[in-house]
């Protein structure tokens, strides 16, 4: 029998540079190899058609992303509502191939009564109202402020909506258990990140500064860069480098107001790749407590010591291979005493025994293949 498989993706999964649309674009070779045929719906979000992905789907459909007022509702989350699309749901509705919805912004089809018997699936990326939640806490904008506070509120009326109505995938043990626990979802399983061929190349012994890297336009990610230049930086005469896409002037002039900081704007895959092999310490805190955080796996493969806090490894399975501080005094004095410490072949064979064992393409393809297919 073959097996077929609508994934309907949020985005156009390519190129694969940031970490929800790394988990949706390796998924697809490590499908296709199990022999599925894929057909994939992408919205079109500020990104291009990609013939790449013939290369590994059956079809490929792209759908316009209805932004602005026209994607605004009264009643759902704007990330659900800017991508209510009838062409894609007509397209759904010619066989009666499983659906995966990559994220909660893919879900509308579950609140028509058409997909009623259906077999869908839905893969967590974040407990979004959570993840909106904090993004009200972590931005200074107002009109932000209120955008992120209100898409919260519609988020969890419509997460709890919707939990029952579909077989979840989450990222994380922390958010499978507020799904199961808190939203009241039945049937969730874990399924960890689809990655690149990552190998661990971390070397040993030392490195010459400090990294902080992450998409900057993120307000959450604003604030953690802000809140080491100003609690961690200002106090450590430590080499310090903040890497990332599309900082805001604010943050460039205090990364540049002290000699041993500066900021990287925009730079490519291989340069962060660069400098997080070159570092001696990846300094990652998080303002958002929910998902998978890939820049931390990424520092793991390719980095030296990684110095975190809870919201950054709640739940993920990293925990032995990072050291964690919550406060800024904690951070301070993990990494002043880090900095003067080697990194071992010891904790290369931790990590590569550890990521092994959590991330594993092949693996997580055959665990979905079994779970529609049985």
């Amino acid at each position: 029998m073959e097996k077929h498989l609508h994934i309907i993706s949020f985005n156009v999964p390519y190129p694969a540079d940031y970490g929800g649309v790394m988990d949706v674009f390796y998924k697809l070779p490590a499908l296709q190899k199990q022999g599925v045929k894929i057909h994939l719906h992408c919205f079109t979000y500020g990104r291009e058609e990609q013939p790449i992905l013939n290369q590994y789907c059956a079809s490929v459909n792209y759908y316009e992303r209805y932004t602005g007022h026209k994607g605004i509702s009264n009643t759902l989350p704007y990330i659900v509502s800017s991508r209510r699309n009838e062409q894609l749901l007509e397209n759904l509705l010619q066989d009666d191939h499983p659906v995966f919805m990559e994220g909660v912004h893919c879900t509308y089809p579950l609140l028509d009564k058409r997909f009623a018997g259906r077999r869908c699936f839905v893969r967590v990326h974040n407990v979004e109202f959570q993840y909106y939640h904090d993004l009200y806490r972590s931005t200074s904008s107002p009109l932000k402020k209120i955008y992120y506070w209100m898409e919260s509120r519609l988020l969890k009326a419509y997460e709890k909506k919707i939990a029952a109505k579909a077989v979840f995938w989450g990222t994380t043990e922390k958010d499978d258990e507020t799904y199961r626990n808190e939203l009241g979802c039945p049937d969730i399983e874990h399924l960890s990140l689809y990655l690149p061929d990552w190998k661990v190349t971390a070397e040993e012994g030392m490195g010459t500064y400090c990294l902080y890297h992450g998409d900057l336009s993120v307000d959450a990610n604003d604030k953690a860069a802000t809140w080491l230049l100003k609690h961690i930086f200002s106090k450590l005469k430590i080499p310090f480098v903040i890497a990332g896409k599309n900082p805001s002037e604010k943050l460039m002039e205090l990364a540049h107001a002290q000699n041993h900081t500066c900021l990287v704007a925009n730079p490519s895959d291989r340069e962060i790749e660069d400098m997080i092999t070159k570092a001696h310490i990846n300094v990652l805190p998080s303002f958002t407590r929910t998902g998978m955080k890939t820049k931390l796996v990424n520092a793991l493969f390719h980095g030296r010591h990684c110095v975190v806090n809870d919201a950054t490894i709640a739940g993920s399975g990293l925990e032995a291979a990072c050291h964690s501080a919550n406060t800024a005094q904690a951070f301070t004095d993990i990494i002043a005493q880090l900095y003067h410490q080697p990194f071992t072949q010891d904790e290369i064979t931790l990590r590569k025994k550890l990521l092994s064992g959590l991330f594993n393409n092949d693996v997580n393809a055959a665990k979905q293949v079994k779970w529609i297919w049985g």
